[in-house]
């Protein structure tokens, strides 16, 4: 999720505009009189409002139609962003390009679907190429590795896919810009102006939240921004009207999936896919989950219970399952005799299929409690104190917000996290944590970290069977247990049954590994499954996974060429392109100064956003109040800058910089043994405060142009740069994106215009 206006600065472009105003060469350079604005408020506030919830939505259905964009949503948000400013910047053109945005939308929503058939019509016959998934990746990107690319196929590169829906994307937003440019224009009252402006956002704001918090299908999302788009086209258009119908179904075909039996549903995250047949769910067209008997086919789950079983250690009684998913491991847990589970799961949805349809029926258990919530800021909140802590499957298969290339459990895996699980357990707790982790040097890491954070080697468990996991071993087809603890003679007996040499042998079906002890030198019979130690050298394993980066998946500190490096190539070329097709001029001198602050203020709330995620979970609820926030607070910048009209901008400048330094070198967890007034407090201060020095820079400098289509312009290309620079957090973590924004900013200040304003 994103907000449109406060990329640049943001609210300085209406208050600029609308100096403009007061200037008769500035008025003349954004007016255009061919094409007024009968009701100026009025399209501003629904202008506002449709472009924010537009963005919202098409981050979510593109994500959830074309392949595997599920994972770049920044693409999306980038395009929104070109395509409103290119918009803006074209708002004195004679050239009504709203009424091409519904066209253009129905073109990209056909396009979706197309590449959704594609894609899934000749599976046989197409791979997406995500860098060598299927061996040796360099970053880890679940649920896309079941392809491989073989000769014979038709690889399709994902840069080549991201780049045709950034531009058709970029195109539909064009329109809508325009308008909102010349709303802006014919309103002579800047704050009133500024006022319905934030008002509409808001309203955007809100309405798509509320949309997530009921769970609406995309037909519900789309059918007040279709009307708008009409609203703004032309109702008697015929045209305009089959666009907008066409759009409206295209949206529900993409909304309805490739399910052929089942049903779909729309989380706050994802579009789930069920299959009540085989109790599968899929998310985003992506296999997920399968709901299982444990009484008849469980024992994978009910492993870490066994193994401590048979080794004589006491029943885990009290047990915290994050990543609860739809039910398996509760049900597992409630067989093996807990006696108090707390259940946490960040998806309603996928727990409401659980509770709908797991054949075990774990949920209506009373010893469960549900929490719908983020696991980490569960693990650091929660007050009960556990026998087993439990990693269930985690991998959401979603990023959690357009901002960042993080997803929703990047989190988890830190060492910054293992400590908050640490301090959950009871004296003999042990943690256990189970995946298809793909690579060896994810189990590696993960294997590591636990051993840092508890002091002892953590039990590694592969089924099937190995002797060592090697870095470069692929684990396909390996699901991977790792136990560990601080001390607990739970975890002691185990060890000393493998270390007397026997092996725990298993078999599918739970009652055959219930009636028996499975520790034993020998197989008891035929088809049953050897669990033994694996072996794994840590010290090839040097770099770790913390709060500031978070990057489990990713194998070294770069940008991987393939995808993310070809993408940023891609859409670098591609909005210059875009940029240059819409500039009212050809010969243009950059404004320097604009195009930095555009740059730095993209990284500000990219960092922002990331940081209350790690405070206060990744949910989207978390998201949607961040988002307010932030334009709130640019509301006070711009209010700030009307009725104090700071001519000297230098404070401001080392006031934002001195902020982004402090927020640089405090580290992003500090605030998380504060109690919760002071780190709300806190958190909200070191994050927003950078924000209104940045609002209070941009509209002080814009109010002031002469020139502004070109400075709009050049902050456009300096928003673009900053969205791209994002990718930088993979090399630098999160903390030193804001040097890097220190940079940008200070690079605007030294750049900044001198001597009297350029004429237009």
């Amino acid at each position: 999720m994103g907000n449109l206006h406060g990329i640049c600065g943001s609210a300085g472009l209406y208050t600029a505009r609308n100096a403009a105003q007061s200037n008769p060469v500035g008025a003349r350079a954004l007016s255009d009189a061919s094409n007024p604005s009968r009701h100026p408020l009025a399209d501003l506030f629904l202008i506002s409002f449709l472009i924010l919830l537009f963005e919202l939505a098409a981050i979510r259905w593109f994500a959830s139609t074309v392949v595997f964009l599920t994972f770049f949503t920044n693409i999306v948000l980038l395009a929104c962003f070109l395509g409103m400013s290119v918009g803006l910047l074209a708002a004195r053109r004679p050239q009504n390009f709203v009424q091409t945005a519904l066209p253009v939308a129905m073109l990209t929503f056909a396009a979706a679907i197309a590449t959704h058939l594609l894609y899934w019509q000749w599976a046989d016959q197409v791979t997406v190429a995500l860098g060598n998934q299927q061996t040796s990746p360099r970053m880890i990107y679940f649920g896309t590795e079941y392809r491989p690319a073989d000769p014979g196929r038709w690889v399709i590169p994902m840069w080549a896919i991201a780049g045709t829906f950034f531009t058709l994307i970029a195109l539909t937003f064009v329109g809508l810009g325009q308008v909102m440019g010349r709303a802006f224009d014919a309103i002579p009252d800047r704050v009133v102006a500024y006022s319905v402006d934030i008002l509409g956002s808001l309203a955007g704001i809100t309405a798509f939240a509320a949309m997530s918090y009921f769970q609406l299908p995309p037909t519900a999302w789309f059918v007040p921004i279709v009307l708008l788009m009409l609203h703004f086209a032309g109702w008697r258009r015929p045209s305009q009207v089959a666009a907008a119908a066409a759009m409206l179904i295209l949206v529900g075909i993409g909304a309805h999936g490739r399910i052929v039996h089942g049903q779909v549903s729309w989380s706050p995250y994802y579009k789930i896919a069920f299959d009540p047949r085989l109790r599968t769910i899929s998310t985003n067209d992506i296999g997920h989950q399968s709901m299982v008997e444990i009484g008849k086919y469980g024992t994978a789950y009910l492993l870490p219970y066994l193994i401590n079983r048979d080794a004589g250690g006491t029943a885990f009684e009290e047990v915290m399952i994050i990543g609860a998913g739809s039910g398996n491991d509760v049900a597992a847990a409630l067989r093996a005799g807990a006696r108090r589970i707390d259940a946490v799961e960040i998806d309603p949805g996928i727990t409401e299929l659980g509770r709908r349809w797991h054949p075990n029926q774990p949920y209506a258990d009373a010893r469960v409690s549900v929490h719908l919530d983020d696991g980490r800021s569960f693990a650091r909140n929660t007050g009960g104190r556990y026998d087993l802590a439990v990693y269930a499957l985690v991998d959401s298969l979603v990023l959690h917000s357009g901002y960042s290339s993080l997803r929703l459990e990047n989190f988890l895996f830190s060492r910054e996290a293992f400590e908050d699980v640490k301090r959950t357990l009871k004296p003999d707790g042990v943690f256990a944590m189970y995946n298809f982790y793909r690579q060896g040097w994810v189990v590696g890491r993960v294997a590591k970290m636990a051993q840092e954070v508890f002091g002892e080697k953590p039990l590694i468990i592969s089924l099937p069977h190995q002797d060592r996991i090697q870095p470069d071993d692929s684990q396909r087809g390996h699901i991977t247990f790792l136990l560990v603890s601080a001390d607990s003679r739970r975890l002691q007996a185990v060890r000393a049954r493998f270390e007397k040499g026997e092996s725990f042998w298993a078999l599918p079906e739970p009652p055959a590994n219930e009636a028996i002890n499975g520790f034993r030198t020998a197989a008891p019979g035929a088809g049953w499954d050897r669990a033994a130690p694996a072996q794994i050298d840590l010290d090839r394993i040097n770099l770790l996974p913390s709060d500031d980066w978070p990057q489990l998946y990713l194998r070294n500190r770069e940008i991987p060429w393939s995808p993310i490096g070809q993408g940023m190539l891609t859409v670098a070329v591609l909005s210059l392109a875009i940029l240059l097709a819409f500039a009212p001029e050809r010969r243009l001198r950059p404004n320097w100064q604009m195009f930095f602050l555009g740059a730095g203020f993209m990284l500000l709330e990219t960092k922002g956003v990331v940081h209350m995620a790690l405070l206060f979970g990744g949910t989207w609820v978390v998201n949607s109040v961040v988002f307010f926030a932030i334009l709130v607070m640019i509301l006070c910048a711009n209010l700030y800058v009307l009725a104090a009209n700071p001519r000297k901008l230098t404070p401001c400048y080392a006031l934002l910089v001195a902020a982004l330094l402090l927020n640089a070198f405090v580290p992003m967890n500090v605030f998380l043994s504060f109690p919760p007034v002071a780190r709300v407090a806190g958190s909200c201060l070191i994050v927003f405060v950078p924000v209104f020095f940045a609002g209070v820079i941009f509209a002080s400098t814009f109010r002031e142009s002469r020139r502004p289509g070109v400075d709009l312009g050049s902050n456009i290309a300096g928003i673009i740069l900053g969205g791209l620079s994002e990718q930088l957090s993979l090399v630098l973590g999160f903390n030193n994106l804001l040097l890097l924004a220190a940079g940008y900013y200070l690079l605007s200040l030294a750049l900044r215009p001198r001597g009297p304003p350029t004429p237009a």
